[in-house]
């Protein structure tokens, strides 16, 4: 697994994990990760990109 990969889903992870009451206000540090054209990313990396992207909709509103 890439090491971007790796970060991307320790992002993920720790942004999920906002406890009890946490809401929007605790996704402040995070933000959604964001893919120019000119960018290349592995199949791997990408679906890491599109769950972190899903998980900021969801719990902090994005």
């Amino acid at each position: 697994m890439p090491w971007n990969a790796i970060w991307i889903v320790l992002a993920m992870l720790t942004a999920s994990c906002t406890g009890t009451g946490g809401g929007a206000e605790a996704c402040g540090p995070w933000r959604p990760v964001l893919v120019a054209d000119a960018d290349r990313l592995t199949e791997a990396t990408a679906r890491a990109i599109l769950a972190h992207n899903r998980t900021g909709r969801r719990l902090c509103g994005w």
